[in-house]
This record gives C-alpha cells, sequence and structure tokens, in this order.
C-alpha cells in the first residue's frame, strides 16, 4: 500500500512539474467555457383529468482549455451538472449531479502514436439520497466517495474526431462516512476509507458532427485492476446536443456506469433537457 501511494504522489508531482514548465512558455489557449439552465413546470387546478404539480430545473457548465505547442498539447476539461425536482408536496430531489475534471499532456513525437501522462478527479456536489422507500437515508456525499487517476501511456489519433488511449493507472477512491461499498474491505476488521488500484486503463473519445445543428460525444472510459483483472470497471458517456437557435439547445444524455465492487448489475442515467445555453469564452 505505502509503496503504490508513493508511486502515484510521484506521478502526481511529475505532472505538476511538466505543467509548471508549460506555463513558463508564452503561447495562446484555445479556451471554451459553456453553460446553460433548464427549467420545466406543470400546473393543475381543477383539472378533471388528473395530474400533479410538478417543477425541475437542472444548470450545467463545461469547460476546456487547450495549449497546443509545437512538442505538446496539454487539455483540460471540466464538466458540473447539478439538477433537482418537486412533484406536489413531496421535498425537492436531486436529480442530477456530476462533477469531473481532466487533464491531460500528449508529448508530439510526429505521428499518430504519442505518449501521454493524465490525471482524472470525479465526485459530486450534494448529498445522495435512496427515495426508493418512504424513509429516504443518505448514501453519499460530497468526495464520499470521491474518484482519482492517474495515468500514463500512448495514445493514438484513429480519426478526426476519434481518438484512445491506452496505459497503467493508479485509481483511489476515497470516502469518510460513506466506506460501503466504496472503499471498506468487509474480509477485514478495520473500515478503509481509501481503496487503492493498480491497473490498465483505455479511455476512447468521439465526436461526430451530425449535422450543422447537432453533435454526438461519447467518452469510454475502461479501468481494470492488476488484482482482478477478469473485472473491468466501466463509464460509458454519451451525449447529443441539438442547437435550436443561438441561445437554446436541445440535450439527450445517456450515461452506462459498471463496478462490480459497487453493483454486480450495470447502473444507467438518462436524461433529456430543453432550455438556455450561454458561451461565456
Amino acid at each position: 500500500m505505502k509503496a503504490l501511494l508513493k508511486a502515484t504522489l510521484t506521478l502526481t508531482v511529475i505532472l505538476a512539474n511538466l505543467v509548471m514548465a508549460q506555463e513558463e512558455t508564452p503561447s495562446a489557449w484555445e479556451k471554451s467555457v459553456q453553460g446553460g439552465i433548464n427549467l420545466t413546470q406543470t400546473g393543475f387546478d381543477n383539472w378533471t383529468a388528473g395530474g400533479e404539480n410538478a417543477y425541475a430545473w437542472q444548470v450545467n457548465l463545461n469547460y476546456k482549455f487547450v495549449q497546443d505547442l509545437e512538442k505538446t498539447n496539454w487539455s483540460n476539461t471540466g464538466k458540473f451538472l447539478y439538477g433537482a425536482t418537486k412533484t406536489g408536496d413531496a421535498d425537492m430531489r436531486k436529480s442530477a449531479d456530476e462533477i469531473k475534471l481532466e487533464s491531460v499532456l500528449t508529448y508530439k513525437l510526429g505521428s499518430k502514436i504519442n505518449p501521454f501522462i493524465a490525471v482524472t478527479g470525479e465526485t459530486q456536489f450534494a448529498a445522495g439520497k435512496d427515495y426508493s422507500t418512504d424513509s429516504s437515508f443518505q448514501l453519499s456525499a460530497f468526495l464520499d466517495p470521491g474518484y482519482f487517476r492517474e495515468s500514463f501511456g500512448v495514445g493514438y489519433d484513429i480519426s478526426e474526431g476519434l481518438a484512445t488511449r491506452l496505459g497503467l493507472s493508479f485509481k483511489q477512491t476515497v470516502t469518510t462516512d460513506y466506506t460501503s461499498p466504496y472503499t471498506d474491505d468487509p474480509a477485514t476488521t478495520e473500515i478503509e476509507t481509501l481503496k487503492s488500484e493498480f491497473g490498465a486503463e483505455s479511455v476512447t473519445d468521439f465526436t461526430y458532427n451530425i449535422s450543422e445543428t447537432a453533435v454526438y460525444v461519447s467518452k469510454l472510459e475502461l479501468f481494470s485492476a492488476f488484482s482482478a483483472f477478469d473485472e473491468i470497471d466501466a463509464n460509458w458517456d454519451n451525449t447529443i446536443t441539438v442547437k435550436v437557435s443561438d441561445y437554446i439547445n436541445m440535450n439527450v444524455n445517456f450515461k452506462m456506469v459498471y463496478d462490480k465492487d459497487i453493483s454486480v448489475k450495470r447502473q444507467i442515467k438518462q436524461s433529456m433537457a430543453f432550455g438556455l445555453n450561454y458561451t461565456f469564452i
């Protein structure tokens, strides 16, 4: 465990040094920051066909900063998403919650195959609860759990809009109060709040312009720890964005997650949103 943590820290320090070196080189950044808000509301008054008052809202913010130099490419992306719904007299309930940050530094060798080093972090904003019973109970919170990965390997630009990378990865899952099933090992008497794994990672990014006003973006992340190489963690995130006007977009998202340590069955989240969108940069 100590050797694994030491290796992880070393890899993080190396990335920090590379970042500092990049900052010393004056160059233009390609910057993109987009945000949006989606609102829905339904109200009834003496409506004989039946129904229940409801409203929902969702806020999202995405950024991408890229520094493309002669020998290196440094890409930084972030996704922030939060939403809630209220139906009838029930309390407001969370419907969407995600924080994901990624930084990838690639060294150009002059071909389509190039070495990289990357850091990824993922968690949520607010408490997560199970509403399947009348008495809801909390399952998660901010950085509880939190997922972090540090990886290095080689990337391959397959074609325009399609790229993949493969390498070795250090993965940490951290918790505070909600250790099960994220970090605690039931085979031990102690309660573990940190789970560290070392394995192989594959990340594939795909972007396809369906039309002048519609784009499909997909990201498939696979991780397999060497201690259980026959078990593969998967995170597949797909979004179709349709531009209705300069400030109105429609988004359809489908996300599938599989992690046997958390659930033996795949997890699926689907959402459709229609609302205002604004490009800050």
